[in-house]
């Protein structure tokens, strides 16, 4: 890779010196750094009684078992679809109630919309919440309210209220000035303008990225049915590997986790391809 210097007069005559590569400079001390410290943690490893040998072929063959003699041996079919459709309720509701929040949300954190000092405020509190990991939010409200699916809920709806409002914020900040300006001289209102030029300029890019969270929620909520105890395909794998210890069992729950994450992939490429513009698909 080949350095870049960009070259500058300022207005005292003299010439400073930029380099085009910091973030490459930075990105790569950070990679060097952690490779550094993994090469240490494993010199330091205690490796006393260990079998190499013997562990690969004990994994090879709990992987054999796993993958390749998948079965349901604690619950059938029925309960296992029941179980998927707990999971994608969680992150179906976690999702819509975050999306209509998140929209009037990111109409105050929206620089076109709204007063400098109230952006500021909400885009602050929303990158603290934000910085808090979904997995840290459930645990703190399963504390706060016990285990259970409300705990899953509130967390992954507190995080993905954040994340929305972000993405919906400066999807609103790319509306053309022309059209805001255009109406607020006939004399519109506040809410004639967000109804009648951002939603509709807006909507895809809505509607994508509302989408994109529903993943998200879906792949958290497999894990919240273990950890905070929301019930779900999540919380019998849990029980499948920590408590039964039926491998094959885990892994048909895992194939039919990994099929559900394909079919809402197609979906959701499918819906991007038809309806979403085109700059939505890069």
């Amino acid at each position: 890779m080949r350095a870049t210097t960009h070259m500058k007069r300022r207005s005292d005559g003299r010439i400073s010196i930029k380099s085009g590569n910091q973030v490459q400079l930075i990105l790569q001390l950070t990679i060097l750094i952690l490779t550094v410290l993994t090469v240490i943690a494993f010199l330091f490893f205690d490796y006393t009684g260990l079998d190499i040998q013997r562990a690969i072929q004990e994994t090879t063959y709990n992987l054999q078992v796993m993958f390749l003699e998948p079965a349901l041996s604690h619950f059938g079919w029925g309960e296992a679809i029941y179980q998927v459709g707990i999971t994608l309720g969680l992150a179906f509701l976690s999702t819509i109630l975050g999306a209509v929040l998140s929209f009037f949300l990111a109409l105050t954190a929206a620089t076109n919309l709204t007063n400098e000092w109230i952006t500021k405020i909400v885009r602050i509190f929303l990158a603290f919440i934000r910085a808090v990991p979904t997995v840290l939010w459930v645990l703190i409200f399963a504390i706060a309210a016990g285990l259970g699916s409300e705990a899953a809920v509130l967390g992954m709806l507190f995080h993905s209220i954040a994340y929305l409002v972000k993405a919906f914020s400066e999807a609103f900040e790319e509306v053309d000035k022309g059209i805001i300006e255009a109406l607020r001289a006939t004399g519109a209102g506040w809410w004639h303008i967000v109804v009648h030029a951002i939603l509709p300029s807006t909507f895809t890019y809505l509607m994508s990225w509302t989408f994109l969270r529903f993943e998200i929620n879906f792949a958290v909520a497999v894990a919240m049915g273990a950890a905070a105890g929301a019930g779900g395909i999540g919380f019998e794998l849990f029980m499948a590997s920590s408590f039964y210890f039926d491998l094959r069992e885990v892994g048909m729950i895992t194939y039919m986790i990994l099929v559900l994450a394909i079919v809402l992939e197609v979906i959701s490429t499918l819906l991007k391809n038809r309806y979403f513009p085109a700059s939505m698909k890069n």
